[in-house]
């Protein structure tokens, strides 16, 4: 299991991760309302890292841009 401190900006052009100096930004088409966001970035992180959905886990932020998010091997 892999664990990742991630910046989300929702309501970008594309969907894209960005290793930076400041941490790694995930950036989201998803608008910040209801979930979608979340949703969003738990689809995109399962299809980067080839797992299944249910692999990915949000441990904390969920309301929050700052975001922890573990990867199960699996």
């Amino acid at each position: 299991m892999k664990t990742y401190h991630l910046k989300v900006i929702p309501g970008a052009k594309r969907n894209t991760w960005k290793e930076e100096a400041s941490g790694i930004k995930v950036y989201l088409t998803a608008p910040a309302v209801d979930g979608k966001a979340n949703e969003a970035l738990i689809e995109f992180l399962a299809e980067k890292f080839h797992v299944r959905k249910s692999a990915v886990n949000l441990i904390r932020g969920l309301k929050s841009r700052h975001k922890t998010v573990s990867i199960s091997d699996s």
